[in-house]
């Protein structure tokens, strides 16, 4: 099938506030509606996304056309979706989310709807520390922090592990760093499917892309991964901030990072092989080349997506252990910090749930690509600690702006399958991005907010400035709106460390 630019934008409805439905028809063969959720600004960017690429502006599909064909895919139920942060990627959009029924014998499963970075995910520690304490150690500790995590493309740490390792760490996932002493027994309860995906087959993963998780793992990589010192700036949701240990002016760390070469190889060669075996002329879009989950290709993509799902589970175990260690190199002794987990959420992953649709409870792999699952309360996957209340939701700023926590809700379980937004989302290419921004001026403006930023280069800092992506506020509010997540606290940031 070709792809066309005479789409009809008028088709595209708000169908109640922040709710916007791609219907059946807008492109050909769909067979359930698109849905975005956007306020009026964020909708506007994406319209004009939209008219850009129609009038060849633009190279890259738009945010909306990507919704609209993952909505083409054989298997989907209820609808494709974009969050808030939405913007164009390979396959799905970022902020994709699409679910496919596994008693459909032509479901498929997709890696475009999950992404290069398998697992990129967010995971954030609460401290006893309080600003007026980190502010005059801030440079030392962000320091002592880089000394720890290695960043970086070639960022690699000695000594953690070994090749022979990986097969464990694959199967395993953060346990394998807990059993090493990277961590405590804590770290995994309050950790998405306790870090590890049951269904990994370590065997099914090339000896490349071992090869290139060898010393990677404890390592922050490029891009937008970051570690962030924040402080707790605004409680919204006592109750919820209470059962995860969050109070206002208190130190918090987010840390934001994947796979790395290990998840990316597995992407690669996968999509490689799946556009030689399943050749679809009929497909809007090759990127979304996908074989069903339960031909013998599609649970080898399973299977293989949930190992690099534990390496990167295992990876962000080990570097909240560097952090930890980073605390005690700046306060000693003398003064310990006591730090716990609040939660570690995945957002580019496809995981087998199961979720209402028509009345009925059906088995599904859900896709979330840069999106974050947000179950409401009294899901079991959810620790204990937390059913009362719902999953936390993790959502990371852009270095100078806000993240925040969030809670998952019931409504979410009803509209998207569990699914929130995960960040800003980009509004400007990272090529774009280095054009026009210069990376002293970025430096200056986090000064003037009082965030101390530690980058590997300067293309890191042009790319990854706030200028680069959208009002995080904005973002939140349309998914606090809505109601597939809730707002429990806003973090600002103070010491930025990035790939």
């Amino acid at each position: 099938m070709k792809t066309t630019k005479s789409v009809d934008t008028s088709m595209i409805k708000e169908i109640s506030p922040c709710v916007w439905e791609i219907p059946i028809g807008f492109v050909p063969n769909m067979k359930v509606p698109g849905r975005f959720f956007a306020t009026e600004d964020i909708a506007a960017f994406a319209f004009q996304e939209l008219e850009n690429w129609k009038t060849n502006q633009s190279s890259g599909l738009p945010s909306i056309m990507q919704i609209a064909y993952v909505a083409t895919l054989n298997g989907i139920v209820k609808a494709s979706f974009g969050m808030p942060d939405m913007h164009s990627g390979y396959g799905f959009s970022i902020g994709g989310v699409a679910a496919f029924d596994m008693a459909d014998p032509e479901a498929i499963i997709s890696p475009g709807g999950v992404g290069y970075d398998i697992n990129c995910g967010v995971r954030c520690m609460t401290t006893d520390l309080t600003p007026e304490e980190v502010e005059p150690v801030k440079k030392a500790l962000v320091d002592a922090i880089y000394r720890h995590v290695p960043a970086g493309v070639g960022g690699k740490l000695k000594g953690i592990m070994k090749k022979g390792d990986i097969p464990d760490i694959l199967a395993k996932g953060a346990q394998w760093a807990i059993e090493k002493g990277y961590g405590i027994q804590e770290d995994i309860e309050n950790c998405e499917e306790n870090g590890c995906l049951s269904y990994a087959e370590p065997s099914l993963v090339s000896e490349r892309a071992i090869a290139r998780g060898v010393d990677q793992l404890g390592t922050l990589g490029a891009g937008n991964h970051y570690i962030e010192i924040q402080k707790v700036d605004d409680i919204f949701d006592e109750e919820a901030a209470a059962v995860m240990g969050v109070k206002k002016n208190q130190i918090v760390v987010m840390i934001h990072t994947g796979s790395r070469g290990l998840g990316y190889q597995v992407a690669d060669e996968f999509l490689l092989s799946m556009q030689e075996k399943y050749p679809n002329p009929n497909l809007p879009d090759k990127q979304l080349t996908s074989p069903p989950i339960n031909s013998e290709m599609g649970q080898r993509y399973l299977h293989s997506m949930a190992a690099a799902a534990n390496f990167a589970w295992c990876n962000r175990q080990v570097i909240m252990h560097g952090v930890r260690q980073a605390f005690h190199d700046v306060f000693g002794d003398e003064r310990p910090v006591e730090t716990h987990l609040i939660y570690d959420v995945a957002h580019n992953i496809a995981k087998i749930e199961k979720h209402m649709v028509n009345g009925e409870e059906k088995q599904l792999i859900v896709h979330r690509k840069g999106a974050t699952r947000s179950f409401g309360p009294g899901r079991e996957e959810i620790p204990i600690k937390y059913r009362g209340v719902g999953q936390p939701v993790l959502i990371g700023g852009s270095m100078g702006t806000a993240s925040y926590i969030l809670i998952g809700t019931e409504d979410a379980l009803n509209e998207s399958f569990g699914s929130t937004c995960h960040g800003a989302g980009r509004m400007m290419s990272r090529s774009k991005a280095i054009r026009s921004l210069k990376a002293s001026d970025v430096y200056d403006q986090l000064k003037t907010k009082g965030v101390l930023l530690k980058a590997n280069c300067k293309e890191t800092v042009q790319d990854e400035a706030p200028d680069a992506y959208k009002d995080i506020e904005q973002v939140v509010e349309a998914c606090h709106s809505v109601g597939i997540s809730r707002k429990v606290a806003r973090l600002l940031p103070l010491g930025v460390i990035k790939g």
